[in-house]
């Protein structure tokens, strides 16, 4: 939910109002679905990263709109928490040298965000869950400046009626309580975007979801939570408790969270725009001056702003997007998986692993999902989140099989085949694929890494944790930088 919001409270005529606008909008996006024609003849992808911002002993450093101001790039924004900012990277296609592209723009642009942080005495940090977070870190003060945050987080609790609980269980074990929606602001994620056709818009949904387990298994990046080691990508848990609007009898009765993987494969972005409006109430309800149908009749393009405003608080793990540029109307599948981090290789290795296999299963004759129930794909998902790269899933013709042995001997050359139907340079597939490859015959992510690290630090350097922390922080900051893919960084005491 990017937009800027200016009222702070909200009357039941308010609500009213919005929940036929929301319909009115829903209404017209069926009608443009039959006859309305999309841009889709040369697909774009998009990318955003979520940042951490840390200080000279690698703790959190609460002043995102000071490095906002140092940096001068109107691609950074906040994010949440004050520690927070991200980039929204120019969308571009990944034909021929597209991957090539997107390295050299985001290190280009990180490095002189973290050259100019540094100067103020801050630097810049891609990981799914600061290590070096604590609960005392996320407190009301923490909100970054702009209110929508402070207005979410008031609806969100409203809705709620009381305080978020917090309760994940791993290697250890978290319980606590939180009187604001400020631990979210600890996830920090890697946002990937695909615009797709109508037509084609459920087949690389479904695909996008049948594959989410695999994604977080390779690239799980986020094992400790206020200093204590829970799921190897723990920042999943995390979002689906903070931003629960559900209080424990609705929880019972089945009611749905607002952070969902979903409950079935689709026939098209219809049916998640209309569950949308079926099932959540407005946590925003502002309604803009547009009428849809107006615009609609007349021939112009409508912005369904009211529709777009209420899936922004809906935060499925494959969102659906509808927007408007230049006055053409898109569809795309935004993939909200991967965490933030290790290294921009990374990033992209698993971009590229994503864009490429997601492209072969939806173009598939026989598809993935017809194969397998969606509940099957769920629960991969959240095993892959607990359990990370030594995650075993079950995949259609193998049954349950370790993630990594799924990737080597199925999906990664049909990822290869995928992104050759792109168009992408072969130098460019192979080594992105490379990573991939590595990091599943090596065993090592950003979260292995991580947790090996500080077990190896604390026993051989004998640190209490929150030292530990910032040391393994602060190594992994060095490699960061580096550049150099996570598989190959070594764990030393």
């Amino acid at each position: 939910m990017g937009r800027d919001v200016d009222t702070t409270t909200f009357t039941r005529e308010d609500r009213q109002r919005y929940r036929q606008k929301v319909r009115r909008c829903l209404d017209v996006l069926a009608r443009m679905l039959s006859d309305f024609r999309f841009e889709a003849e040369r697909p774009l992808t998009g990318l955003e990263i979520e940042f951490n911002l840390v200080d000279g002993d690698y703790d959190p450093a609460m002043n995102n709109e000071r490095v906002l101001e140092l940096i001068e790039n109107p691609a950074f924004q906040t994010e949440l928490g004050q520690f927070n900012i991200e980039t929204n990277v120019d969308p571009r296609q990944i034909a021929g040298d597209g991957f090539a592209s997107y390295e050299s723009d985001v290190r280009a642009s990180l490095n002189t965000a973290e050259e100019r942080a540094a100067g103020d005495g801050t630097h810049i940090v891609m990981v799914g869950i600061l290590p070096t977070l604590r609960q005392k870190h996320l407190g009301p003060e923490t909100f970054s400046g702009n209110p929508r945050y402070k207005v979410l987080n008031e609806q969100i609790l409203a809705a709620r009626g009381e305080d978020v609980q917090i309760h994940i269980a791993g290697p250890e074990r978290l319980r606590m309580y939180s009187d604001t929606i400020m631990p979210e602001a600890a996830c920090t994620s890697v946002q990937l975007h695909l615009q797709v056709s109508p037509e084609s818009f459920a087949a690389y949904w479904n695909a996008s979801q049948a594959i989410a387990s695999v994604q977080l298994a390779l690239g799980a990046n986020s094992p400790f939570l206020f200093g204590k080691q829970l799921w190897q990508e723990t920042r999943i848990a995390l979002f689906e408790q903070a931003t629960d609007t559900r209080p424990e009898e609705l929880k019972v009765q089945g009611v749905r969270p607002r952070v969902w993987f979903g409950e079935r494969w689709v026939t098209s972005i219809f049916d998640l725009f209309e569950e949308n409006v079926r099932y959540f109430p407005a946590l925003l309800p502002i309604c803009e001056e547009e009428d849809p149908v107006e615009m609609l009749e007349r021939g112009d393009t409508p912005h369904l702003e009211e529709l777009r405003l209420h899936n922004g608080t809906i935060y499925r793990w494959n969102r659906p997007i509808y927007d408007v540029v230049h006055g053409r109307p898109h569809l795309r599948v935004e993939n909200r998986v991967l965490p933030a981090g290790p290294t921009i290789v990374d990033i992209l290795a698993n971009t590229a692993f994503y864009f490429g296999l997601v492209n072969e299963l939806a173009e598939a004759d026989r598809p993935i999902w017809s194969q397998m129930s969606f509940s099957a794909a769920e629960e991969n998902f959240h095993a892959a989140a607990r359990d990370g790269i030594e995650a075993r899933v079950y995949w259609p013709g193998v049954g349950e099989v370790h993630a990594t042995e799924l990737v080597l001997r199925r999906l990664l050359p049909r990822a290869a085949a995928g992104l050759d139907a792109w168009g992408v340079a072969p130098e460019q597939r192979d080594r992105l694929l490379g990573v991939i490859e590595q990091r599943c015959l090596t065993g090592q992510n950003g979260a292995t890494w991580q947790t090996r690290t500080l077990a190896r630090i604390e026993r051989e350097r004998n640190l209490d944790r929150p030292d530990a922390l910032r040391e393994m922080l602060r190594r992994y900051s060095e490699h960061m930088h580096t550049n150099e893919p996570v598989h190959t960084w070594p764990v030393d005491g």
